[in-house]
């Protein structure tokens, strides 16, 4: 009878890992846009890239831009959302900025304050630590694409 239970239970596992189809693409792949956008002035990557601030400034500056060859403009920053993931960014509302801003050029430099991230989310700044939620953008090209960004660090300096 024992047999006959192990026998049964093999088939059924060989006939579930049979009936499993092949996925069309590659879970683990690292799937980039075809207009992909940088920022230019990130000083590190933690993964994410990371632009600092000054905590004497206060001022958070973050240049984006799209290559020139690929023949596309940004039109506008469609929204911009400060989170910890992307579930901000593709819902609409809790945004930091859901006016969408013009643009219509391969780069843009988004700026804004320690005091109006503060406003928004709360919490305070100290030297040598990053903000606690990153900055994420959608942007939007001119062929009416939308491109979501790489989230973006925010380290504080003295």
């Amino acid at each position: 009878m024992k047999i006959v239970i192990n026998i049964v239970s093999i088939l059924a596992a060989v006939l579930v890992l049979g009936s499993c189809t092949k996925q069309a693409t590659d879970p683990l792949m690292d799937a980039r846009p075809d207009v992909p956008v940088s920022f230019t002035n990130a000083t590190d990557y933690r993964p994410d890239p990371t632009v600092t601030c000054s905590l004497k400034d206060s001022i958070i500056t973050i240049k984006m831009e799209i290559p020139a060859s690929s023949g596309r403009t940004i039109t506008q920053i469609s929204k911009i959302a400060t989170s910890t993931s992307y579930a901000k960014i593709q819902g609409a509302t809790g945004l930091y900025v859901s006016t969408p801003i013009p643009v219509n050029a391969t780069s843009y430099s988004y700026q804004t304050t320690l005091k109006a991230y503060f406003a928004a989310n709360g919490g305070s700044a100290t030297a040598n630590s990053e903000l606690a939620n990153r900055f994420y953008f959608s942007v939007k090209l001119d062929n009416g694409n939308d491109v979501i960004t790489l989230p973006v660090r925010i380290l504080i300096v003295p």
